[in-house]
């Protein structure tokens, strides 16, 4: 079977040292995208090997994160599969195995130079004209019956990579980068497993990714220069080398690189701030890859149906926030009400306008919100400051600067013009809708000689506490009549009988 005909095989494979960050995420996307894309298989892999910051609420925390996401893995942790365990610390019978197959090939040899001695070299090699050039291979000529010798005796040791002598250059194609050429003659023979029997990052890495049978190897740009290493692995392994594609690094909108002291580094900081998982992976998918070079929104399906190495780009992307706004403002206006509610509810019951069991109980309602603030909201943390006073009592906090301009200008005859709507709203004769509602106090300015702004604005500031809002009378229709006609009386007697 050729590795067109292969069938692909791709993992994301962060380490749980804390919250899955912006960038881990557009790995994660493209990996998930390019498995769907062609009917492969999407693996999550968690390298726990830290452990200090590689603890099981740390693992959780990445599992949220892609949960929140709505990034399915066909296999992993939870999900389980034909090729786990998942997690590197349950697979060290697997690296040892490796080690062993490497030794019976001759591919590896024990060093015995303690840290001191290593430090001492590299300092005097640095101190020379030609500067450290990596391990100078002074345990490569042991024999093996000196080695075995000292190995029985318990002196302690690492196991070296032997690299072969000759190496042509390390040549590979990548998806992003195109034709990749290193010398090998400048990679020492690295470290691969420690003195304490642990794996090295590039030898765990490859011994994972050649065990699980990973075709395609799609991650950040900086592993670009531990892919020949890895390379020289997979050669000494006897392995067959994946398809490697680089990813470009993200940056903020300034150019620098993505800091938590000047950006959300987060996809659970992103997801609290009130964007949507599917404007996160549509806007995350944009950086670095594109569908035509135009189109801009597209959805999970157009995605999944569409994605490719091919599209990817070499360029820096940039994390620009002002069109994810934007991105996440289009989204929302077509998600539709019940998701919206659904989408909405942890953000009003946070502010403490609601609880979830009245959310759950009278969902109907709730979703009648839904066209007030749908085409004004960017974000779902909008929402509480939006709908503050539907939820609100009899008496509301009022705007000053709305209060001076509609209420209190000279001229403006507000006090007039609220006892009149104030005996509307509560003439039972009228549906308490919005149609009757706004065409019977639109009368007015007709009735008063006032211009239709000034009949209006009072009304929205005397119901919500300030001159901008969602549709007045649609919010109206929602809210019981007799609190909104109790408002009424409450900034006629605060402005007008005091």
């Amino acid at each position: 079977m050729t590795d067109q005909q292969k069938p692909v095989r791709v993992r994301f494979a962060p380490s749980p040292t804390g919250e899955l960050h912006i960038g881990g995420a557009r790995t994660a996307i493209f990996n998930w995208a390019f498995a769907r894309a062609t009917g492969g298989t999407f693996i999550l892999r968690i390298e726990d090997t830290d452990p200090e910051r590689s603890t099981e609420e740390n693992k959780q925390v990445i599992l949220r994160g892609m949960r929140g996401l709505g990034l399915a893995w066909d296999e992993g942790p939870e999900v389980g599969g034909d090729f786990g365990p998942y997690l590197q610390t349950q697979r060290f019978n697997t690296y040892t195995a490796a080690l062993e197959r490497l030794k019976e090939k001759g591919a590896v040899y024990p060093c015995f130079c303690t840290k001191e001695e290593l430090d001492a070299k590299r300092a005097a090699a640095e101190k020379s004209e030609g500067g450290y050039s990596g391990y100078d291979r002074s345990c490569r000529g042991i024999s093996a019956e000196e080695a075995q010798r000292r190995i029985d005796a318990g002196e302690p040791h690492v196991w070296r990579l032997r690299v072969p002598e000759n190496h042509g250059p390390i040549e590979f194609d990548d998806a992003v980068y195109g034709h990749m050429s290193f010398p090998a003659d400048v990679m020492d023979d690295m470290i691969l497993v420690r003195t304490d029997g642990s794996p090295t990052y590039n030898f765990a890495v490859v011994c994972d990714d050649t065990n699980m049978g990973i075709t395609h190897v799609i991650r950040g740009d900086d592993h670009l220069s531990n892919t020949p290493r890895q390379i020289l692995i997979y050669e000494a392994l006897g392995k067959e080398i994946p398809t490697f594609a680089h990813l470009s690094m993200i940056l903020g909108s300034d150019g620098r690189k993505l800091s938590k002291r000047r950006n959300a580094t987060s996809v659970e900081q992103y997801l609290k701030m009130g964007y949507l998982p599917d404007a996160l992976v549509n806007f995350l998918a944009l950086l670095g890859w594109s569908l035509d070079g135009d189109t801009t929104i597209i959805p999970r399906d157009v995605l999944c149906e569409n994605f490719s190495l091919e599209r990817i780009t070499k360029k820096d992307a940039i994390l620009d926030e002002v069109k994810l706004d934007w991105m996440n403002g289009e989204y929302i206006k077509n998600m539709g009400a019940e998701a919206w509610v659904d989408a909405v509810a942890p953000f009003l019951v946070e502010a403490g306008l609601t609880t979830q069991d009245e959310i759950d109980a009278k969902h109907a309602w709730y979703e009648k919100l839904y066209p007030l603030v749908a085409e004004r909201m960017k974000r779902l943390t909008e929402a509480p400051e939006k709908l503050a006073f539907v939820f609100a009592g009899t008496e509301i906090e009022y705007d000053e600067k709305s209060v001076q301009k509609n209420l209190l200008k000279e001229g403006c005859r507000a006090d007039e013009v609220l006892r009149e709507v104030r005996a509307i709203l509560a003439d039972e004769s009228i549906a308490w809708e919005c149609d009757p509602l706004q065409d019977t106090v639109a009368e007015l300015a007709e009735k008063l000689d006032l211009k239709k702004k000034l009949i209006f604005q009072p009304i929205r500031v005397a119901v919500t506490g300030s001159q901008v809002s969602p549709p007045l009378f649609e919010a109206i229709e929602l809210m019981e009549r007799d609190v909104v006609v109790a408002r009424m009386d409450a900034c006629i007697q605060k402005f007008f009988e005091n």
